[in-house]
């Protein structure tokens, strides 16, 4: 299991039904993201990327992002 995303379990506190659903998935499976019981897919965690304006990104949401989006590979961000 991962390790919990307070980014995105914060996020969810607050977000409405049309944030919740520009995600392309549903409030129950971003809460299972959330405590780390699921891994985002990487479309599913570009989409949350977008519905929560970079407040959770793709490397919040996954280890690999490296191999999946190696554009964000920059020493600003690392």
């Amino acid at each position: 299991m991962r390790p919990k995303n307070t980014k995105l379990l914060a996020w969810l506190k607050t977000a409405d039904d049309e944030s919740v659903a520009k995600t392309g998935t549903t409030r129950s499976y971003l809460r299972a993201i959330g405590y780390g019981y699921k891994t985002a897919g990487a479309e599913i965690a570009s989409a949350i990327e977008l519905a929560t304006d970079a407040a959770v990104t793709r490397k919040d949401l996954r280890d690999d992002w490296l191999a999946i989006w190696p554009e964000l590979n920059s020493n600003e961000d690392t």
